[in-house]
């Protein structure tokens, strides 16, 4: 046994058809410390996760825990023996309560029934322990992302594991709540709790981690302490070349006519928002967990249901009551949410890149599989998807790829007013940076795009305007001059005031 190692990844290697996720991976991880394992969406990240899970079973290699060589043949093996995992993707009952999906491998019963008192009071201590206020009675499929997202880190670090596995935790997390997380994280330290850290978020990684693994195509390229690198140098290691010659110059387009306009528009968590996104823009939404945002996008696509105001396209008065009218009216929606909402992941990439046109590609009721597929490379051309994954099922795509595909929709369904929400979550640096660069082009384009983001350097970075909710209403727009990451955090909190009316733009 390596000294002081908790964890000795000891050859692993782990192939699925047609790929090799892992091949003869090896490093070792110190007991007690906060360990970053990085690269780009495939590199083989999660899967190594799962593997140390129980979820999956590398084909050759060992695990050694504490020195001890392991092979968990489900979940449940590796839960007794101290190792919990917090899912990029939620893994939970969405029919079920809070409670009931906390306590799922240990209901409380008395005399045959479910004991209720007793379930939803260790569902509250579960969720006090990282700060999150959360009705414990509530259906998990009511909850927003970033709410469903607590509940499973509750449910990780309730377990009273020895090693917890973080995959891609702050992807759906606001501000308020990723603080939260890093303070829980801090303290599991302190408490000699060995972590595996997955994310894409180089500051995170530079504040929380002591060392980092990068794996690049399912090999180790390096395993170095963190004081020993930049962020420059550690992108360097996982995309394999120059950081200057991945990330484009950013592009700005001054804004035309009015595309869309939102005149008082309410729902039931969202209240009297207004504003506009011209051709050419890219209007930032910021705000905490709750504040709105996901609800003012799907009020606006037909989602959800308004119960005042109006919504204009191109200046005529639009009456959206469903996605299919929103979609007439050039409107596409990137949900949060890519792989309940955005894909159907048991059809192929090149069938979920034309949902949104099948009545185009039809004849006599029947598809033209040859037109379909020369609008699928087209339209994944745009947005840099390989051909050859066209063909795949979109479910066995890495989370850069299954996020392009969202994106080729739209590119098939030519929207011209774009509402992107979440739209680099969980997808690696240089997905992200090709993201970014597709959303540039399409307002240099012409596009309308109205950007949803928790991640505040994107919307400074992307926006033309930004506009802030809070508690469901808009109380601040910022010019892109003007904002700062200091000055919107104020206003999300509610610890600064803007007249709209002096900023907007």
């Amino acid at each position: 046994m390596a000294a002081g190692a908790a964890i000795e990844i000891d050859g692993i290697t782990r192939r699925f058809p047609g790929v090799t996720a892992l091949d003869d991976v090896r490093f070792t991880i110190a007991a007690g410390s906060c360990h970053a394992i990085c690269g780009e969406n495939g590199a083989g990240k999660s899967t190594l996760g799962k593997i140390l899970a129980g979820i999956q079973q590398p084909d050759a290699g060992e695990i050694r825990l504490d020195g001890v060589p392991i092979r968990f043949a489900e979940p449940r093996d590796a839960l007794l023996a101290g190792v919990a995992m917090v899912h990029q993707e939620l893994a939970f009952c969405d029919n079920l309560s809070v409670a009931e999906n906390l306590c799922l491998g240990s209901l409380p019963s008395h005399s045959g029934w479910l004991a209720r008192d007793v379930l939803h009071a260790r569902a509250r201590v579960l969720l006090d322990a990282i700060g999150a206020e959360i009705d414990v009675t509530r259906a998990l499929n009511s909850l927003s992302v970033a709410e469903q997202q607590m509940v499973q880190i509750a449910a990780a670090v309730g377990t009273g594991a020895r090693v917890i596995i973080f995959d891609e935790p702050t992807s759906s997390l606001g501000e308020r709540e990723a603080e939260r997380l890093y303070a829980l994280i801090a303290d599991l330290k302190a408490r000699g709790m060995t972590l595996l850290y997955v994310s894409h978020r180089m500051p995170e990684i530079f504040r929380l981690c002591d060392t980092a693994t990068v794996l690049r195509d399912g090999r180790h390229v390096t395993t170095e302490p963190i004081a020993a690198l930049d962020e420059n140098t550690l992108v360097q290691r996982m995309i394999g070349r120059k950081v200057e010659q991945y990330f484009p110059a950013h592009v700005t387009a001054a804004p035309g006519a009015v595309m869309l306009s939102v005149e008082r528009l309410s729902g039931a968590r969202f209240h009297d928002v207004s504003f506009t996104v011209r051709a050419g823009e890219v209007v930032g939404l910021a705000g905490l967990v709750g504040a709105g945002r996901s609800e003012v996008a799907r009020a606006i696509f037909g989602l959800d249901r308004v119960t005042t105001g109006s919504v204009a396209v191109r200046g005529t008065l639009a009456s959206i009551r469903s996605p299919r009218d929103a979609m007439a009216y050039g409107i596409g929606l990137v949900p949060e949410d890519r792989k309940r909402q955005g894909l159907i992941l048991s059809l192929l990439v090149r069938e979920n890149a034309t949902l949104p046109v099948l009545e185009e590609l039809a004849h006599l009721s029947w598809i033209d599989r040859g037109a379909e597929r020369a609008l699928a490379e087209r339209c994944g051309e745009g947005v840099q998807v390989r051909t050859d994954l066209l063909e795949r099922p979109a479910g066995t795509l890495s989370g850069g790829n299954q996020q392009k595909i969202v994106l080729a929709k739209w590119l098939a369904a030519r929207s011209s007013i774009l509402m992107l929400d979440e739209p680099t979550r969980g997808v690696d640096v240089g997905a992200k940076a090709e993201l970014h660069a597709w959303i540039d082009r399409l307002a240099a384009g012409g596009a309308a795009v109205l950007l949803i983001s928790s991640e505040l350097p994107e919307l400074l970075n992307l926006s033309s305007r930004i506009l802030v909710l809070r508690g469901g209403r808009l109380v601040g727009e910022l010019a892109r001059g003007q904002a700062t990451q200091a000055q919107l955090l104020r206003l999300m909190a509610g610890l600064d005031q803007i007249d709209r009316s002096s900023s907007a733009a």
